[in-house]
């Protein structure tokens, strides 16, 4: 099973290559914006430096959001086009699922899991998960950040909103652990991918998630 990751979901660009576990190459690039021009040259370096061609691929997975208009629309057109071109299945993965599975399992034991995204615009976006899921309890929600709800019971939190809402957290007596998984990884949502391809996790479109619709500009009369 050989299967290419990309990311652009948020301030990082990433794509990997994963064969039956191991990742064969990866790529990362943090930037706020660029994700189109980006993502291409480094889905070609990762699949030359794996040695692999499209056609060899078993499916393309891309991350969902939640996460930056932009970046999330050049990295899903960009794995469209591959996907359909090598004829395999295009896998979704939110961003909470990519950084719940680069968390090792003992940081996460006994804990909820919270994956937040800064919308920037004053609010945050929520992905929950229950301790030990590897698949959101439901779709995300935002939140201002004052009115995030209280978590049930010890929680563990990522996301690039991680360090602020971590710390209010910490100030209301919570038992809030602030996790270095703050922004996706190609190889940790490739493994997701697999497990999905491999029916262990349940199905996801490759449709954004975009959760709130994208800041807009009124154009000048």
């Amino acid at each position: 099973m050989i299967i290419l990751a990309l990311d652009g979901a948020l301030a990082r660009c990433s794509a990997a290559v994963l064969a039956d576990g191991a990742v064969l190459a990866e790529a990362r690039e943090d930037a706020a914006r660029g994700q189109a021009a980006l993502l291409p040259p480094m889905v070609d370096a990762v699949l030359a430096r794996a040695g692999v061609a499209a056609p060899a691929l078993s499916a393309v997975a891309v991350g969902v959001g939640p996460g930056g208009f932009t970046g999330l629309r050049a990295a899903l057109a960009l794995a469209e086009g591959i996907a359909l071109g090598a004829a395999v299945p295009l896998i979704g993965v939110t961003t909470g699922e990519a950084l719940a599975a680069a968390i090792p399992a003992e940081r996460r034991l006994g804990r909820a899991l919270w994956s937040v995204v800064d919308n920037r615009r004053g609010r945050v976006v929520l992905e929950r998960f229950a301790p030990g899921a590897m698949v959101p309890d439901g779709p995300p929600e935002a939140f201002e950040e004052a009115a995030l709800p209280a978590p049930p019971g010890p929680v563990v939190i990522a996301g690039d909103a991680a360090a602020a809402v971590a710390a209010r957290l910490a100030a209301q007596e919570r038992d809030v652990l602030l996790s270095d998984a703050r922004l996706p990884e190609a190889a940790a949502l490739a493994r997701v991918a697999a497990a999905r391809l491999a029916g262990a996790l349940p199905p996801r479109d490759a449709v954004p998630l975009y959760v709130e619709p994208p800041a807009v500009r009124a154009s000048a009369p």
